[in-house]
């Protein structure tokens, strides 16, 4: 059968789905302006040019223009060329979500680098496995914390160039001067190619050490120009960066309006957590283009309802909703068509994977199918990537088999950091194609294809899951339990619960004569792994069931639990607990899907990231009919404690007002958290 460019296989080639695709007279040829060599430098500067005194970044009341943003990111690329830096070479960034941030991605660029976004919630062991792995030329952040690395940065021989309040201070080690706060017009001169390294992002590794996806200026820009006839962005856009840095969404998220002439609402980490004060955020800036992990649009959906509860006049602006980084179950769509329709917005579902640069599939949904789709359909591919399913011999699989997705293409990456053999493994050569030296990345992710051609996502063939749109090796988070004190076995599963989300779940034997507590676990991995990576529960058992061929049996394990000495398991004596303990313990238990939860155990060692803190607050207000400000949550993340203030704080008419109109506001408390705790998107 001719290639045509769409899912490669023998029994069916889609031609229904086909129609989605854009003709090629639609597709861009070369580039932003025809330009086959740009870079991401280069469209951004001569976007930059154009439209000089339009605004580029809003943060808060913070208003910059795309001027004054190219001139900030000039002086910081001028000083780390002075540091040495070059094509290929790597700066690090380890700063909160700030104008800041912006100008240290385009001054490292600028600078013809690469960088590496760290993100600054990460616990400072992970930070470490990163930057010992990169080896960077220099890291950009501020002087508080710089200060949490310092004599690591000083072995690793890595600058610190500090940035506070868009001036740039250089600080390598023993040597701090100030540069003065100038912004700089002239644009250094052109550095990196199309084909040298734009970013580096570290994804979970299965051997216990994350490993580092390596994505050039190309497989950024072309991902631009090959949808532009599906999306066709432009000036009149605005964009919400609402996710980490270190999450390659955020690529898209970031590009998309700042290589178009649109405009980029950076989100600060406490409006992303709350979904009131995100959806009036949404509603303030005239916000067009959103991207959302489904958990979170999920969420942003209940908001709605209650703002129209509160006849509330919030009207969106929004003309595409894009949904990428887990599964997407359509059904649950149906609440928004049924008020929004399925034009304005348009909902797109687009299948994606670090390796192959954000995105490769584009599929729209249509009002009818949220009440008629069970499964997660993903579309076609972007119209200069291919999709091949092919079972374990790598031959096409036929109509209704199970097969592994391979990907091809121009968004293929160069590739992991440092790890020659999983390269070979996962990089293959590309024997279905005609272009020399292509290749294809093997995904792990298993689909099949339905009689009408519709492209099914099925989930992962290893050991790999997906938390909160991050995706996580199981042997990474294995490894890690493995190596605390006392634990003699272990094993982590990924369960899914109630609510479809998928949870990591521990199970240890202790060493004979040594005690092991949840809450010894937990304390352990928040030094020791980021938040998303954390299990939801840490269950004792005296021995690991194994099937009869040896193997670890899953089916055995028992449902998880806290294991803390004050567990209260479910069906037990409740009359220990006080009323409000008890109401506390019932909404903890619940939300976190638990059997049981302690009176002193701690809400996010358990398994509570801050999604789930959304859940808790809500239900906890309902049940005591009063305003709980979010910072409380956060001073008292424990059955006991949390019961105790609620005991002490009467319930008065104004905070019943309060709650029944929704006015909240909670701002500050989830980042201060998250520097802190580092708290799980």
């Amino acid at each position: 059968m001719e290639n045509n460019g769409h899912v490669k296989n023998s029994a069916i080639e889609g031609e229904r789905l086909m129609d989605l695709r854009p003709q090629a007279s639609e597709v861009p040829g070369s580039g932003f302006d025809g330009r086959a060599l740009d870079t991401i430098v280069s469209v951004f500067e001569r976007v930059a040019a154009a439209k000089s005194d339009q605004v580029a970044i809003v943060w808060g009341e913070v208003r910059w223009t795309y001027g004054l943003l190219n001139a900030r990111a000039n002086e910081l690329a001028r000083r780390l060329q002075e540091l040495g830096v070059r094509t290929d070479s790597f700066v690090a960034i380890y700063l909160d979500r700030s104008p800041e941030m912006i100008v240290a991605i385009l001054g490292i660029l600028k600078a013809g680098g690469a960088y590496l976004p760290i993100d600054f919630g990460y616990p400072k062991t992970r930070v470490l496995e990163m930057l010992e792995d990169a080896r960077p030329v220099a890291i950009v952040t501020t002087a508080a914390l710089a200060l949490g690395v310092s004599g690591e940065l000083t072995a690793l021989s890595v600058s610190v160039v500090e940035m506070e309040g868009g001036s740039v201070t250089p600080n390598t080690g023993t040597l701090k001067s100030a540069t003065p706060n100038s912004s700089e017009p002239n644009n250094p001169s052109c550095v990196a190619r199309a084909e040298d390294l734009a970013y580096l992002m570290y994804t979970s590794g299965s051997t216990g050490k994350p490993k580092g996806v390596m994505v050039t200026h190309r497989n950024v820009l072309r991902l631009l120009e090959q949808t532009d006839a599906w999306f066709h962005f432009g000036a009149n856009d605005v964009w919400t960066m609402f996710h980490s840095i270190a999450f390659d969404f955020s690529v898209w998220e970031i590009w998309g309006p700042l290589l178009t002439g649109g405009r980029l609402v950076i989100v600060p980490f406490a409006v992303s957590r709350s979904p009131r004060e995100f959806y009036e955020l949404l509603s303030r800036e005239r916000v067009t283009v959103l991207n959302q992990t489904p958990s979170a649009f999920f969420m942003l959906m209940q908001v709605e309802i209650q703002v129209e509860q509160d006849s509330a006049v919030l009207p969106l602006s929004l003309r595409v909703v894009i949904f990428g980084g887990e599964a997407l179950q359509y059904r649950k769509l149906a609440p928004w068509f049924q008020r929004h329709g399925d034009t304005a917005p348009r909902l797109v579902n687009m299948y994606g994977i670090t390796e192959t640069t954000v995105h490769v599939t584009y599929r729209p949904i249509s009002a009818g199918e949220a009440e008629s789709v069970q499964e997660s359909l993903i579309g076609v591919p972007i119209p200069d990537m291919q999709l091949y399913l092919l079972d374990e011999a790598k031959r096409p699989v036929q109509e209704g088999e199970l097969g592994e997705l391979y990907v091809g293409g121009g968004g293929v990456t160069r590739g992991y950091l440092n790890r020659p053999q999983l390269n070979a493994e996962r990089f293959i050569d590309d024997c279905f194609g005609s272009v020399a030296g292509a290749r294809l990345y093997r995904t792990g992710d298993l689909a099949r294809i339905r009689p009408d051609g519709e492209m099914v996502y099925l989930g992962r063939n290893d050991s790999q899951v997906k938390i909160n749109g991050f995706r996580i090796e199981l042997g990474e988070v294995e490894a890690a339990l493995a190596e605390t004190p006392g634990v003699k076995q272990s094993c982590v599963v990924a369960l899914t619960d109630k609510t479809g989300t998928q949870r990591l779940a521990a199970y240890f034997v202790a060493a004979p004569g040594i005690e092991v507590t949840a809450r010894m676990l937990g304390e352990f991995f928040v030094s020791k792994m980021p938040a998303q990576m954390r299990p939801s529960s840490y269950t004792a058992l005296k021995e690991l069931p194994l099937t009869v061929n040896g193997k670890l049996d899953v089916a055995a394990l028992p449902a998880p639990s806290v294991g803390s000495a004050g567990v209260i398991e479910a069906g037990s004596n409740s009359q220990s607990l006080s009323e409000t303990e008890e109401r506390v313990s019932r909404v903890f238990t619940d939300v976190l899907d638990l059997q049981g939860i302690g009176l002193d155990d701690n809400f996010f060692d358990s398994g509570g990231t801050s999604l789930l803190l959304i859940s808790a607050h809500l239900r906890l207000q309902a049940q005591f009919e009063r305003l709980i400000p979010i910072t409380v949550m956060f001073e008292c993340p424990t059955v006991r404690s949390l019961a105790k203030r609620l005991s002490t704080n009467g319930t008065s008419a104004s905070e019943k007002d309060a709650i029944q109109q929704q006015a909240q506001k909670a701002r500050g408390a989830f980042a201060r958290a998250r520097a802190t705790k580092g708290v799980a998107s």
